[in-house]
């Protein structure tokens, strides 16, 4: 069986920076070799874009690999570093926050604004006895109070736990159970779909029989009737509204705990990813500055992603904050009350760039290019794709429809576990291609390997590793040190193991494949589901693809493909037959005969939880017609069963 991973796609469309961007971009090309030459001391430059109140004496010590420490004997204050030092330098009328509620209810939130609420809130929970090192629990929908909570905790030393809105009383009970959460922030409900969702009930049926939590405070959001427990729970306008606006911060240690961040979508113990503090804000603020080339005074950023995933943390609270961004939050869904609402958004504000998921653009491709050309999108000037790889069909779209044939697009690599972006194009650099995250940014080591970590040539995939730590990765997984070397570090000694695939191009420019799990056998060749994907969404019919390996008795798994036209692709049922088998010929032709799927499934939609994330392994109990696992996650259960029921009707290899 090969070793490394079949190169399949090839991509040989480039697209230059604009000259005009390239011209004033904040980072150019020479920080690649500036930060290669002297790496630790390009991170020393780095850090020192924060305020600090004690200088560190040591960049780095690796001395008990894999746990890193960073800015060694440094002090800072984050909420400070986010808020406090904007105000100071006479930027206190800066909006800090542009927020959207979905039912057209907005706030506008300058930095000297944020301030008081921040100082209001570490003021709050300090009077209920929370301080330096305890665990705060935070279940809130896309409100500034989420912000603001967050910005509390750091500034008075504890450590925030934020949990998704969407995740289960169950979920939330055994995360809050594992950090010992002393206090629990959330809110009666918030709205999604044009209906109040409940949030308040599932707190109450999460903590029933918890010890260690003290607290719950609820913002008053929905108006919605909550049970209270008199004693637990406290309305957050009661004892934050009322506190004093005015808090001297403290400083803390560069390693002190910053957050707990839980990993979803894995069985048995939630892992608890563990992020510090003076590392994780000089990388996320870096990398937010370079990445997107902010211009503070005149840009306006979005990122779409929810305050409960990473990306919420490090791209929409403190690497925006950090460098004093003028930024968009938005509490809905992209279909409220109609499909045009974010390009409302982007029109309303004046969004110059735009930070969202694939499988947001996927959607967007299946519902029409109508709808956003109906819309004045010239403000935008720079694209982001995080979450999962982008195929170069959704990347053209999205340069086209969304920023006028004219923006470049970053495609970031990066993971909870590495708490900043590792792999990106530089806007003002470098040349894209789509659908290729192109290149490690300046000071990070990555490398493609094969199964006996031995680095592979162009042309060849493999595993993706870290060679060197960083700045913003991971400490631990809270209480469980063991477990974080045996998942992370075990495998190959010395290097940090992704668990995605990726492959070098003949240029040598990285593209990912998706998690490793994800990679099919077929005839004894590695095959990524993402590029064969991407295959199927090239096919000018089909918006979004999700493919799976099943069982398959000849050649090992045989490659099933669900997928959803695009909405100016309406079919008769009649021609399903005909439209599968021509999507697989397609395969065939973009790939060759080994990709070509067994079977080809045009359903409705696709099995996402609530971040857009797919959930392949209940297609794959599909594909192989066993009985579907754990579908309390997804965003829309009856999804399933439309797709088994489709099963029977999808092309099958003769």
């Amino acid at each position: 069986m090969s070793t490394t991973l079949s190169n399949l796609l090839h991509e040989v469309r480039r697209f230059e920076p604009p000259a005009e961007l390239a011209a004033a971009a904040n980072v150019g090309g020479a920080e690649y070799d500036t930060a290669a030459r002297d790496r630790l001391g390009f991170w020393h430059r780095q850090a020192l874009r924060l305020s600090w109140t004690q200088p560190w004496r040591e960049i780095l010590d690796w001395s008990n690999p894999p746990f890193a420490k960073w800015f060694v004997g440094g002090r800072l204050n984050v909420a400070y570093n986010c808020v406090d030092r904007h105000v100071a330098a006479g930027h206190g009328e800066r909006v800090a926050i542009h927020w959207e509620g979905e039912p057209g209810d907005t706030r506008t939130i300058t930095y000297a604004d944020l301030l008081g609420e921040v100082s209001r809130a570490a003021n709050a929970l300090t009077a209920l006895g929370v301080g330096q090192g305890d665990r705060v629990a935070i279940y809130l929908p896309m409100i500034p109070e989420a912000v603001v909570a967050m910005l509390a905790c750091a500034r008075i030393g504890a450590t925030h736990s934020v949990v998704f809105g969407g995740f289960s009383a169950e979920s939330l009970r055994s995360r809050v159970a594992d950090a010992g959460a002393k206090l629990v922030i959330t809110a009666d409900g918030g709205y999604r779909r044009g209906k109040p969702s409940p949030l308040k009930a599932t707190v109450d049926a999460a903590v029933a029989d918890d010890t260690s939590v003290e607290h719950v405070v609820v913002v008053r959001r929905t108006g919605a009737e909550v049970d209270w427990t008199q004693g637990r729970d406290l309305w957050w306008h009661e004892v934050v509204d009322t506190a004093s606006p005015e808090h001297e911060p403290e400083s803390f240690d560069a390693e002190h705990p910053l957050f707990i961040l839980y990993t979803s979508g894995t069985t048995g113990k939630p892992k608890g990813i563990l992020h510090t503090s003076g590392g994780y804000l000089t990388q996320a603020a870096y990398t937010h500055d370079a990445v997107f080339d902010l211009k503070p005074e005149t840009d306006v950023y979005w990122c779409t992603a929810d305050i409960g995933w990473v990306t919420g943390h490090s791209y929409l609270v403190y690497g925006p904050l950090a460098n004093g961004a003028t930024q968009v939050m938005y509490e809905g869904t992209p279909d409220t009350p109609d499909r045009g609402r974010w390009w409302e958004v982007i029109e309303r504000y004046g969004v110059t760039i735009l930070y969202t998921a694939p499988t947001a653009v996927r959607t967007f491709m299946k519902w029409g290019s109508d709808i956003p050309a109906r819309h004045d999108l010239s403000s935008l000037r720079v694209l982001g794709s995080v979450g999962e790889p982008i195929n170069p069909e959704a990347w053209i779209w999205y340069r086209e429809n969304i920023g006028g044939n004219r923006t470049p697009i970053v495609d970031t690599w990066w993971q909870t576990e590495t708490g900043a972006i590792m792999i990106s194009p530089l806007p003002g650099v470098t040349a894209t291609k789509p659908g290729s995250a192109m290149d490690p940014l300046p000071g990070i080591a990555v490398d493609v390997v094969d199964r006996n970590g031995n680095p592979v040539g162009n042309g060849e995939g493999g595993r993706l590793v870290a060679t060197e730590p960083w700045p913003s990765m991971a400490r631990t997984i809270w209480g469980d040190d063991e477990r974080f070397v045996r998942t992370y570090w075990s495998d190959l000694p010395g290097r940090y193991l992704t668990g995605d695939g990726a492959k070098r191009d003949q240029d040598g420019d990285l593209w990912l494949l998706g998690r490793i799990d994800d990679v099919m056998l077929v005839s004894g060749h590695n095959i990524s589901t993402a590029e064969v994907e991407s295959a199927l969404v090239s096919h000018p019919r089909v918006a979004e693809a999700a493919v799976v390996g099943a069982a398959d008795a000849t050649t090992g798994q045989g490659i099933v493909a669900f997928v959803i036209l695009r909405g100016d692709a309406a079919r008769d049922e009649s021609e399903g037959a005909a439209l599968a088998g021509e999507l697989r010929a397609h395969v065939a032709t973009q790939i060759g005969a080994i990709a070509k799927p067994r079977q080809v499934i045009v359903v409705p939609e696709l099995p996402k939880t609530r971040s857009g994330k797919i959930m392949r392994r209940l297609l794959r109990d599909v594909a192989e017609n066993r009985p579907l696992g754990d579908v309390t996650t997804l965003q829309d259960s009856s999804v399933m069963d439309q797709i088994s029921s489709g099963l029977s009707a999808g092309a099958t290899e003769e």
